[in-house]
C-alpha cells in the first residue's frame, strides 16, 4: 500500500509539473522541412504585397470575458462570458525585422536569431448579446425577445462585413479556425494561430476560437473548472462554424484543434452532423470543412469513437442515416496526429482513470474492426509519430518537429493525402500510418 501511495504522489507532482508548463514567451516554431529542401518561391507565393509584412492580424472569436487588471498584459482572462466576442488581434513577429528578413530567416534550418512573437493590438469589433437571449410573453407562447434579435443581427451582420473583408484579401479563399487547448492564455493562442498562418503560407484568413481555458492556480483544480469551461464553449464553437460556413464566398474551412480543444471541437461538430442529418439536410452544404485536425487530442478514445459515429448509431434520431463517400464533402478529411511519448497527456490518464488517450494511441491500440469501418468511410487517417521529443512534453510536436509541422502544411497547404511521396509516412493498418524515419 505504501509503495501505491508513493507511485501516486509522484503522478500528481508530475501532473502540477505539467499542468504549470505554459509560457507566454515564445519564440517563432522551428521551420518546417518542406520549406528547408524546397526552392524558397514556394513558400510565399501568390501573397499580395499588402501582406508581406512581419505583423499579422489574426480573427478571433470569444466567450473568455474581458481583462479587469489593466497590468494584465492579455486582454481576455480566464473567466467565462455569457456573450460571445469577436475582433481582431495582432501578433508581431521578431523585433525592426522587415519582410525580406523575416522570409529568409523563415526558411532556415538553424536561424541566425530568434524571432520573438509579441502580442500587439487587439480590437474588439463586436459582441452578441448576453445568454440566455431574452423572452416576451405572447399570449400562450414565450418568444425570443425583439430587441435582443434586433441585436443578435446587427453582430451577425458586423461579423459577416468583417469576415468578407478578409476573405477578399486571402488568396485562398479558405478560413483557417486555431481551437486552443488547456493551459492557454489569449495570448499563447495568437501565437500558436499566427506560426501556423504564417507557415501555411499566409494565404487563408486566419481565426482562432478562444475559450476559458484555466491557465493559474492550483494545476489540479484548474483542469477540473477547464474541462467544465470546454463544455461550456461548445455551443459558441458550434455557432461560430456554422457563421463562418454560412458566410458567402468561403470555399472551405479548416478547423485545428490541440489537446482540449479537440474534444470541445469535436462535441461542437457532433452537434451540427446531428443537426443536420435531422433536418435532413447535407452537413457539408452548411459547412464547408476541408479538413478537421485533432493535434494531440486529450480526448477518451471511447469519447472519440462515439462522436464520430453520434448519427450511424442512432436510429430513432435519425433514420435513414448515410454520407457521401463522393461528391459533398468528397474533399473532407479528419486527421489525427498522436504520440505515444506525450507525457503532458499523463494528466488526464491520472484525473479521469482513462488510460486510452487519443493523443497518445500507437497504430496498434486501434482495434481493427475500428479501423476497418473507417476505412470504409475514406475520410479517416491516424497518424502517430514515435520520434523523439523536441518541446518540453512532446505536447506540441505539430509545430517544434519540424518533420511533422511539414507534413501538416502538406496536408492543410497542398491537399496531398498521406501516400503521396511528399509525405514521408508509412502506412501500417487500413487508417494507421507512422512517420517513415522519425527525427
Amino acid at each position: 500500500m505504501q509503495n501505491k501511495v508513493k507511485r501516486g504522489t509522484r503522478g500528481l507532482a508530475l501532473a502540477a509539473i505539467l499542468l504549470g508548463a505554459c509560457s507566454t514567451e515564445r519564440s517563432l516554431m522551428p521551420t518546417p522541412l518542406l520549406y528547408q529542401d524546397l526552392d524558397p518561391r514556394v513558400f510565399f507565393r501568390e501573397i499580395p504585397a499588402e501582406r508581406k509584412r512581419p505583423d499579422l492580424e489574426l480573427l478571433y472569436i470569444t466567450d473568455r470575458a474581458p481583462q479587469k487588471d489593466p497590468d494584465a498584459g492579455v486582454p481576455y482572462g480566464q473567466e467565462r462570458s455569457r456573450s460571445l466576442a469577436f475582433g481582431s488581434t495582432v501578433v508581431r513577429m521578431g523585433e525592426d525585422l522587415d519582410w525580406s528578413e523575416l522570409e529568409q530567416q523563415s526558411q532556415l534550418p538553424q536561424r541566425t536569431e530568434k524571432i520573438r512573437l509579441q502580442l500587439g493590438t487587439t480590437t474588439e469589433l463586436g459582441r452578441f448579446p448576453t445568454e440566455p437571449y431574452g423572452v416576451v410573453v405572447d399570449g400562450p407562447r414565450l418568444r425570443r425577445s425583439p430587441g435582443v434579435m434586433r441585436q443578435h443581427q446587427e453582430m451577425q451582420d458586423r461579423f459577416s462585413r468583417e469576415l468578407a473583408r478578409r476573405l477578399a484579401q486571402a488568396p485562398s479563399g479558405e478560413v483557417l479556425v486555431y481551437v486552443h487547448g488547456f493551459n492557454e492564455t489569449f495570448a499563447t493562442a495568437a501565437y500558436t494561430t499566427a506560426e501556423l498562418c504564417h507557415f501555411l503560407g499566409r494565404e487563408d484568413v486566419c481565426t482562432f476560437f478562444t475559450w476559458p481555458a484555466s491557465a493559474t492556480g492550483n494545476p489540479l483544480i484548474s483542469y477540473t473548472s477547464t474541462t467544465e469551461s470546454a463544455a461550456f464553449a461548445v455551443a459558441h464553437l458550434k455557432k461560430t462554424l456554422r457563421a463562418i460556413g454560412r458566410m458567402p464566398g468561403v470555399k472551405g474551412i479548416h478547423v485545428l484543434a490541440h489537446s482540449r480543444g479537440a474534444g470541445l471541437t469535436m462535441d461542437a461538430l457532433s452537434q451540427l452532423g446531428v443537426e443536420s442529418q435531422a433536418r435532413g439536410t447535407s452537413f457539408f452544404t452548411a459547412i464547408p470543412l476541408r479538413n478537421v485536425v485533432l493535434l494531440s487530442p486529450d480526448l477518451d478514445t471511447d469519447v472519440a469513437a462515439q462522436r464520430i459515429g453520434a448519427g450511424v448509431s442512432d436510429p430513432d434520431l435519425v433514420p435513414d442515416w448515410s454520407v457521401h463517400r463522393d461528391g459533398q464533402g468528397d474533399g473532407f478529411r479528419m486527421t489525427t496526429y498522436a504520440s505515444p511519448r506525450d507525457r503532458a497527456l499523463l494528466i488526464s490518464r491520472l484525473l479521469f482513470r482513462s488510460y486510452r488517450r487519443v493523443g497518445r494511441v500507437r497504430p496498434e491500440d486501434m482495434p481493427r474492426e475500428m479501423q476497418d469501418l473507417l476505412a470504409k468511410w475514406g475520410r479517416f487517417d491516424l497518424i502517430v509519430y514515435e520520434g523523439k521529443k523536441t518541446d518540453a512534453f512532446g505536447h506540441s510536436f505539430f509545430t517544434s518537429n519540424p518533420v511533422v509541422s511539414s507534413d501538416l502544411v502538406q496536408l492543410i497547404r497542398f491537399g496531398k493525402r498521406p501516400g503521396h511521396p511528399d509525405r514521408p509516412l508509412r502506412q501500417v493498418g487500413p487508417v494507421t500510418w507512422v512517420f517513415d524515419e522519425p527525427r
